[in-house]
């Protein structure tokens, strides 16, 4: 088995359900209590044993490659204690210097064109894919568990969604028997509608994918959305490649609309021992 070395970060979407918000910030940086969802997504491959991070990035995204540099203003600025636990929080989780690089994609064509951009910072070897607005809590990192059950093929992490909700992931064919926690399919369908969806099991933004998919995407066409695909992709790849899907355990947060990312503040707040005696009592104020 291939160890995983390389983390792609498709991070160049324009955020527009977020705006006036991310008119000038990335929707990457938006904090979830205190952190950018860039820094949990960080932290979860980092923890995975990832030693390469790879960012794919647009227009105005700079507050990210900021935001994984040091904070000279701040060690000017701050001193004594109070500059010791800025340090911990700004800089003592940065990655080492040259394990990160940055790619530029120019136009918004979908996640399987930004993951396309990567080709020649992967290489040819397995690689893994996190979508920052797919926050996962979990106590052992989604992805570590991804990697831990992976042995040969493509891999996504997947979940079971109301079938109102299809249209908007995309969605396995299996064999009929999708019970436990590796799935095989026999087939991927991207934003089915609900009457047509072969099942209710989706991908989330975690993948481990083979450098064959690079091949695929050179050629691919544009699928729902007007979009190259990610899923049509290997779904095309099915057959001479194996696809799983694998159920993890924790709680998959959809920071990618507004709902789901305010639910992900409250519920991780909560889950915050310093944070959720106050947080219980304000949330009980604005129920009463």
């Amino acid at each position: 088995m291939t160890k995983i070395r390389k983390v792609v970060f498709p991070v160049g979407g324009l955020g527009t359900r977020f705006l006036p918000a991310t008119k000038s910030m990335p929707k990457e940086m938006l904090p979830v209590v205190d952190k950018p969802l860039i820094q949990y997504a960080y932290e979860e491959a980092q923890k995975a044993g990832i030693e390469q991070f790879i960012f794919v990035t647009g227009r105005n995204k700079s507050a990210i490659e900021n935001h994984f540099d040091l904070t000279s203003e701040l060690e000017a600025i701050v001193g004594g204690k109070r500059k010791t636990d800025i340090m911990a929080v700004t800089t003592d989780w940065l990655p080492k210097p040259g394990t990160m690089a940055y790619l530029r994609q120019q136009q918004p064509l979908g996640l399987g064109h930004a993951v396309w951009c990567a080709r020649h910072a992967v290489g040819d070897e397995p690689f893994a894919v996190i979508l920052a607005d797919d926050l996962v809590h979990a106590d052992k990192p989604c992805l570590q568990q991804m990697i831990e059950a992976h042995t040969s093929g493509n891999m996504a992490a997947v979940m079971d969604v109301p079938r109102e909700k299809t249209a908007s992931y995309g969605i396995l064919k299996t064999n009929g028997d999708a019970a436990g926690k590796l799935v095989h399919a026999k087939g991927l369908v991207e934003k089915p509608r609900p009457e047509d969806a072969p099942s209710t099991l989706s991908i989330i933004g975690r993948y481990i994918l083979q450098p064959e998919i690079f091949a695929v995407l050179e050629n691919q066409a544009k699928g729902a959305g007007g979009e190259i695909q990610l899923t049509d992709a290997l779904n095309s790849m099915i057959g001479s490649t194996e696809f799983h899907g694998y159920r993890f355990d924790g709680v998959r947060y959809d920071c990618g609309e507004v709902a789901g990312y305010i639910e992900a503040n409250v519920a991780l707040a909560l889950a915050r021992p310093d944070l959720q005696g106050a947080v219980r009592e304000k949330i009980a104020k604005l129920l009463a």
